[in-house]
């Protein structure tokens, strides 16, 4: 699978990464932590590391929505500010669900972009692909923008549908103050949104029937779901 960065991630991540034609998303992943590991003190690995612990424990990955399952239909905002409703996308086809933090994370710029690239390929295969955040619709809209989407991208405030798919978790006290130590979450997810919630970085195909013909959960939120892996599921739908 082959895919280029946009502008602002060959920015942020250096050219010699951009540049080369055949990385695959995990690697590129692996490159931004080993950046991040060799900046970060000793107490702020330590943190992170528990925080992904305790999504561990808290088994959010079983219990959420995954294969085999109905979907939940919905309607957000999109960050244009147009309702979208699932079952009437799946009126057109397959989906591609995929959840992502916010803008502010920069795994998810990276996933974002990765799947921009792969964006044709899901459309030959009759699907579309939607992204999904906690983030008020401006932020998406600037998320959108930034990265140079050309794919539907929505506003899950409160987190309302992220519960439905049981996607939902608890920062540790210790993540949620250094997070705040650099963005305010409340200015991505609005006010009334709880500074101590976000929704895992899932990603669902979704047949035309409404049914989850596969899922990438992970309690780990620098593991994404490969963008090869998404259209070899597409590409399995009968």
């Amino acid at each position: 699978m082959k895919w280029i960065f946009p502008l602002c991630l060959v920015a942020l991540f250096g050219s010699s990464i951009a540049r080369s034609e055949d990385k695959t998303l995990e690697s590129v992943i692996k490159a931004r932590k080993a950046e991040f590991r060799a900046k970060a003190s000793p107490e702020k690995l330590a943190a992170y590391g528990e925080g992904i612990e305790a999504v561990r424990k808290a088994r959010i990955v079983e219990t959420a929505l995954s294969k085999g399952a109905k979907a939940p239909d919905f309607t957000l905002p999109s960050a244009t500010g147009a309702k979208v409703t699932l079952a009437e996308e799946l009126d057109k086809g397959p989906v591609v669900l995929t959840w992502y933090r916010g803008g502010w994370c920069p795994y998810c710029n990276i996933q974002l972009a990765a799947y921009q690239e792969i964006l044709p390929q899901i459309e030959e295969l009759g699907a579309q692909l939607i992204a999904i955040s906690p983030e008020v619709p401006d932020q998406s809209l600037t998320t959108r923008e930034k990265n140079e989407l050309r794919f539907t991208v929505l506003s899950d405030q409160n987190l309302k549908v992220s519960g439905q798919y049981g996607l939902v978790f608890e920062l540790p006290p210790e993540v949620e103050k250094l997070y705040a130590e650099f963005f305010d979450i409340k200015e991505y997810n609005g006010e009334d949104a709880a500074s101590n919630q976000l929704p895992l970085a899932a990603t669902y195909v979704i047949d035309a029937k409404g049914k989850i013909a596969w899922s990438f959960l992970d309690a780990d939120y620098t593991k994404r779901a490969e963008p090869r892996d998404i259209i070899e599921a597409l590409d399995e739908l009968e």
